[in-house]
């Protein structure tokens, strides 16, 4: 068998990737550089050179020569190498007839657990969104801000003080209306300085978060092993970050205690795996990272069956607009026809808050006819919030 075609797909808000072989079979992956997709396209099309002519078969081959062959790296590459490894993944699941997981070591579970995205601009309103999701039956909410989900064009200023305290009230306020039968998973988006948030885990821990993800930038790991140092609640991160290096990093100076791999950005399945058994070492448990469309959740579920591992898995609402387009736009997108779940030939169903392993080939899921031409692809505006001072605000 071997590759006759790499097409790279832009769709609305996300990039698929397509690889074809001589045999028929068909590999479907996406790309995680959200941001800058249109640089990932590129890479997609670099890799593509090489990619032509060879055996779909031989993925750990592929990985390294596509990680290694260059001197350079970043968020856009690494995003296409992991929408080509989930590709490849693909195909190999069908050329076996069995799901890609039977591939990467069989079930280590029958399900999986799940947490919600909740949000809000408004205390009442993120509260409220809280109760929906345990009236829908999840036993965990994430992407769950505590600090709100106000729109970037709107000029931020609180003092230290009221920052602090009015966080921890919304979620004690939260923990009241779910009651200690829901865990909450506190995203933080990077807002706080170390000493900010080391305060904010001590003011919030009486009320159990789950985990406190990203309290401060994880560009500086020491910054975030502090931070864990000092903090009686986990530490999750990783999303932003995308090599097996950069995770020992952090596993090494024990500044987490979940690892947020992003299967679509950290180099696909293959990628997730290698991260993974560094954390099974340090006693770090995986919480993939899946703000993305039903196609990387389609993936996600693969490395989430297989992987001992993996604690809960993020899942977004595939009925509306992109997690990422929802939280990154200029306004909260609050009114839309558009549903993810058009653009594919599955979802996941959840009960109780788990997801039932599925049984289909391969990773599962395709996207629908023509759809470049039903959903065109829409570049993503440079849009990030402001200081009442002018100054950049993180969020």
């Amino acid at each position: 068998m071997k590759i006759t075609d790499v097409k790279v797909i832009p769709v609305n808000r996300f990039l698929y990737v397509k690889i074809f072989t001589d045999e028929g079979l068909v590999g479907l992956g996406e790309s995680g550089a959200w941001g800058f997709l249109d640089a990932s396209a590129e890479a997609v099309k670099s890799f593509k050179t090489y990619l032509i002519g060879k055996d779909p078969l031989q993925i750990e081959h592929h990985w390294q020569y596509m990680y290694r062959s260059y001197h350079f790296r970043g968020a856009a590459i690494m995003g296409a190498i992991s929408a080509i490894d989930i590709a490849l993944w693909d195909i190999a699941g069908k050329w076996f007839n069995v799901p890609t997981y039977t591939l990467l070591g069989g079930k280590c579970r029958d399900k999986i657990r799940t947490y919600y995205h909740v949000h809000g601009e408004t205390t009442e309103e993120l509260v409220e969104n809280c109760v929906k999701a345990k009236e829908l039956g999840f036993n965990a909410i994430g992407h769950l801000s505590p600090f709100l989900d106000e729109p970037r064009s709107t000029p931020y200023f609180v003092p230290y003080a009221k920052m602090i305290k009015d966080a921890v009230e919304r979620v004690r306020m939260i923990r009241e209306a779910v009651g200690d039968d829901v865990d909450l998973c506190l995203e933080l988006h990077r807002r706080l300085k170390p000493g900010e948030a080391i305060a904010f885990a001590k003011a919030v821990e009486k009320y159990h978060p789950f985990f406190l993800e990203d309290p401060v930038i994880p560009d500086n790991f020491d910054s975030m092993a502090l931070v864990a140092s000092k903090s009686n609640v986990p530490i999750a991160t990783g999303e932003r970050i995308h090599t097996i290096q950069e995770f020992e990093m952090l596993l090494s100076r024990n500044a987490m205690s979940y690892a947020r791999t992003s299967v679509c950005l950290c180099g696909g399945i293959t990628g997730t795996k290698k991260i993974a058994a560094i954390a099974e070492a340090h006693g770090v448990q995986i919480v993939p990272h899946n703000p993305l469309s039903p196609v990387s959740t389609a993936a996600c579920i693969q490395v989430a069956t297989a992987i001992e591992n993996v604690a809960i898995l993020e899942l977004p609402n595939h009925d509306t607009v992109s997690a990422t387009e929802k939280f990154t736009s200029a306004q909260t997108v609050k009114n839309t026809s558009f549903k993810q779940s058009d653009m594919v030939t599955w979802v996941p169903n959840v009960n109780d808050g788990f997801i039932d392993v599925p049984e289909q080939v391969g990773i599962g899921i395709d996207l629908v006819e023509g759809i470049e031409g039903k959903y065109p692809y829409e570049r993503r505006e440079i849009y990030t919030r402001l200081h009442k001072d002018g100054s950049v605000v993180d969020q």
